[in-house]
C-alpha cells in the first residue's frame, strides 16, 4: 500500500498537529500551519485529528496511488485532479490504484492538505510526525517529497466513516474563507514600550508579506514601528503567532516552526484562531492586523476548540 511521488512539487511535507511537549528543551513546536483545514481533512476521511497529513504550498505534488484510498484535500485551492479530470475541494473521494493525483494553478490561498484514510504511515520522532526541515527530522527522511519516493499507507479501519461538509454552516471556518479579512491580534509583552503612533499604524495600515518568508516565520514590509522604550532585553518565550520587531522596525510573525525563544521586543500576538488565515497568504500579498483584547481572542479560541470537540466526537 504505497504512493509514488512522480513530481515533489515546490514544499510538500508531512505534518500533524506538533510537538507539543518538548519547547522547555528548545524544541519548535512545527505541525501544520492550519490548522483547520487539516483537522476538517482527518475529519472527512474519519481519521483522528492528530493524524499526519500532507501540507502543500503554493505548486503541489504529482502522486501515483498504487493501491485504492479513500482521500480528500481541503485548504487552498491548487486546482487538483484525478488522471486529468478536475476534483472538488472538501470532497471525500475513491481513488482507484494506478491512478494519478495532481495539482495545477493556484486559485485561492496557499497550503492544500491532502488526507487518506487510515493516514500515512510516518515513523513519529518525539511523538510527532510533523516535518523539520531546517533540521531534517520527521516526516518522511526528514525533508520535503524528493522525486522517486515512496510514501507508504496504514490500512484503512474496516467500517471506517467518511463524512460531507453538507448541511454544516460551522464549517465557514475551515475552509479558505475570509483570507482576505484583517488579522486579529492582541498586546504583546513589550507592547506598551512602542510609541502610540506604531501601535495605531500597525492596527490600521497595510503590511507586506515578504518573500524572504517560510515556516518559521513572515517578514512584513510596511509602516517602521518605533519604541520610545529601549530597555535591554532577555531572551523569553516566544510561540507561533509572536510578533517581533527587530531592529530596523519592520515586523516579523512567528509561524510553525518558530524557535522557541527570542531577544526582540513583542508587540503583539496573532490571535490563534487567525493563524490559519495568515498562513493561507502568499508572498507578495498584503494584510492588515485589527488589535482586539485578549478576552475576545480568548472567547474566539474556546469557541473554535468546541467545536472541534463535538465535530470530532460526533459519530
Amino acid at each position: 500500500m504505497s504512493i509514488d511521488v512522480i513530481k515533489p512539487g515546490l514544499l510538500s511535507t508531512f505534518q500533524d498537529l506538533g510537538r507539543r511537549s518538548f519547547q522547555h528543551l528548545g524544541v519548535p513546536l512545527n505541525g501544520v500551519m492550519d490548522e483547520r483545514a487539516h483537522r476538517i481533512a482527518n475529519w472527512l476521511v474519519g481519521n483522528d485529528a492528530n493524524e499526519a497529513t500532507l501540507e502543500i504550498t503554493l505548486l503541489g505534488p504529482t502522486l501515483r496511488f498504487n493501491t485504492p484510498a479513500v482521500m480528500v484535500v481541503c485548504g487552498a485551492d491548487l486546482s487538483p485532479s484525478i488522471n486529468g479530470e478536475a476534483i472538488a475541494l472538501n470532497k471525500v473521494i475513491t481513488i482507484a490504484a494506478g491512478s494519478t493525483l495532481a495539482f495545477g494553478a493556484r486559485r485561492a490561498g496557499l497550503r492544500a492538505y491532502l488526507a487518506v484514510q487510515g493516514g500515512f504511515a510516518i515513523e513519529p520522532v518525539m511523538g510527532s510526525a510533523s516535518t523539520y526541515v531546517r533540521a531534517g527530522y520527521g516526516g518522511l527522511d526528514g525533508g520535503p517529497l524528493k522525486k522517486g519516493s515512496q510514501i507508504h499507507l496504514k490500512p484503512a479501519p474496516v467500517g471506517a466513516l467518511t463524512r460531507a461538509l453538507t448541511g454544516m454552516p460551522m464549517f465557514g471556518l475551515g475552509v479558505v474563507q475570509g483570507v482576505n479579512a484583517s488579522v486579529r491580534i492582541v498586546a504583546g509583552r513589550e507592547y506598551d514600550s512602542f510609541a502610540p503612533e506604531s501601535i495605531q499604524a500597525l492596527g490600521t495600515e497595510s503590511y507586506q508579506i515578504s518573500p524572504q518568508s517560510d515556516r518559521m516565520g513572515y517578514r512584513l514590509k510596511g509602516p517602521v514601528l518605533e519604541r520610545t522604550q529601549q530597555p535591554e532585553l532577555l531572551s523569553e518565550a516566544v510561540t507561533a503567532g509572536t510578533i517581533q520587531v527587530p531592529p530596523d522596525g519592520l515586523p516579523i510573525v512567528l509561524m510553525a516552526d518558530s524557535q522557541t525563544t527570542g531577544g526582540y521586543p513583542r508587540i503583539a500576538n496573532v490571535a490563534w484562531v487567525d493563524l490559519p488565515r495568515l498562513a493561507q497568504r502568499a508572498p507578495g500579498e498584503f494584510l492588515r492586523f485589527e488589535w482586539v483584547e485578549l478576552d475576545q481572542a480568548q472567547r474566539l479560541a474556546v469557541e473554535q476548540a468546541t467545536i472541534f470537540r463535538n465535530m470530532e466526537s460526533a459519530q
